[in-house]
């Protein structure tokens, strides 16, 4: 009877070195060519103790074959700790980086050279403070400063797509004496440009588009002249005011198709006046001012809510969004439609208050009895008290002055 010989007992897998590989998700890659090597390390010794091939063998060799394989596809290689992509709620609204009317610009038109470069980002969470554009035949990159260490990989793509790619495509943002860099490739200026960036907190990739201004570099580097894009922008904008540039696909749009929420209807002249507001939602901890202020315009209702917080950047009401209008660094405001009196009206905040931007559900309800005029508003209050304080102190240092000027005279008298 032949005796059989366990392949099990040829395979030297150290668990201390091959439990180290394979919890690094980082090398996955590593993890499988391990287990593939010492598969392989099996064989030739069962080879050697048996001289010649069994189907057990057969199958030892396949299954390498198969892991190796296995191992170079792009899905399996995917790097698993950094596979996230942030979406929904956590996602900022972003702003478009392109102007109407840019044609991009490419390494064949830029004379070879180191330039200074303007960025734009669609994130104010993603600020470029400092960039240095190289030109080399036909070849561009740009040396990046970011503004905070919060990100560590930059990927040129989508959040998808460097969710998908292997670790080896990154890039690593370095620190150089205080300073957060990158070099990264660029396709072209004037092009909004994918960019995923790697939160270090959330562990997780967030998308951004940054583009580069051609019209920052020198005119010589440029192999012909380029139109004034602001201009261009300024004079569209002033030729119809109702009519607004849809950066995204560098199209016309009018105001009516942009907006499709519908302010209600209100037995009111146009002009400002006060509302009650009652806000739910959220965690309790921020609230907006009531009564809050209420503009009708063509006969329709509008608030202008003030938060008790500054931290808030947007707000979303029926799917449109409504960005923070207060600019000093004050609590944060925003003038939003009213769609419905005395109903509850599902609206989205986003607050930075804990670093990333988180998106909070609340449910604003206004009043429609509560209409009055506009010094009920808490703020109007103040200024009317401000005022009538400031009224006082007036009269109070005329009154004194006089009672000073009588004593005086009254004084000389009696001398």
């Amino acid at each position: 009877m032949k005796k059989r010989i366990k392949f099990s007992s040829y395979i030297y897998i150290p668990s201390s070195n091959a439990s180290n590989v394979c919890s690094q998700t980082l090398v996955t890659k590593q993890c499988l060519l391990s287990i593939a090597v010492q598969l392989v390390r099996g064989a030739n010794t069962l080879l050697i103790k048996r001289f010649k091939l069994d189907v057990s063998l057969f199958v030892v060799w396949s299954l390498t074959l198969y892991l190796i394989l296995v191992c170079f596809s792009h899905d399996v290689c995917a790097d698993s700790k950094h596979s996230k992509v942030a979406e929904g709620s956590e996602v900022a609204a972003a702003s478009e980086v392109e102007k109407y009317g840019m044609t991009p610009i490419y390494g064949r038109d830029i004379k070879d050279g180191v330039y200074k470069v303007d960025v734009e980002s669609s994130s104010s969470f993603f600020k470029i403070i400092d960039a240095k554009l190289l030109v080399e035949k036909e070849e561009m990159h740009a040396e990046l400063v970011l503004s905070s260490g919060s990100y560590l990989l930059l990927y040129m793509g989508t959040g998808d797509e460097a969710a998908a790619a292997d670790y080896s495509e990154y890039i690593e943002i370095k620190n150089k004496g205080g300073m957060h860099t990158v070099t990264v490739p660029v396709e072209a200026l004037n092009k909004g440009l994918d960019c995923a960036a790697f939160s270090k907190n959330k562990e997780k990739w967030y998308n951004r588009k940054i583009m580069f201004s051609a019209s920052s570099l020198p005119q010589e580097a440029l192999n012909f002249p380029l139109p004034d894009y602001d201009l261009i922008n300024d004079a569209v904008e002033a030729y119809n005011p109702d009519v607004i540039l849809d950066k995204k696909n560098n199209k016309l749009k009018t105001d009516s198709v942009l907006s499709q929420n519908e302010a209600v209807q209100v037995d009111y002249a146009d002009g400002e006046y006060s509302i009650d507001v009652d806000m739910t939602g959220g965690s309790g901890r921020a609230n907006v001012s009531s009564p809050t202020l209420l503009i009708v315009k063509d006969g329709k209702a509008y608030a202008k809510l003030l938060w008790s917080s500054p931290n808030y950047d947007y707000m979303v009401v029926g799917g449109e969004t409504y960005l923070n209008e207060t600019k000093d660094g004050g609590n944060s405001t925003f003038t939003i439609p009213i769609v419905d009196m005395d109903k509850a009206i599902p609206v989205i905040a986003d607050t930075t208050s804990m670093g990333d931007p988180i998106a909070i559900e609340y449910s604003l309800t206004f009043y429609q009895e509560s209409i009055g005029e506009k010094g009920l508003i808490p703020q109007e209050a103040a200024k009317s008290v401000l005022v009538v304080a400031l009224i006082i102190i007036v009269i109070g240092f005329i009154l004194n002055l006089f009672m000073n000027r009588y004593r005086g005279e009254k004084n000389k008298k009696r001398k």
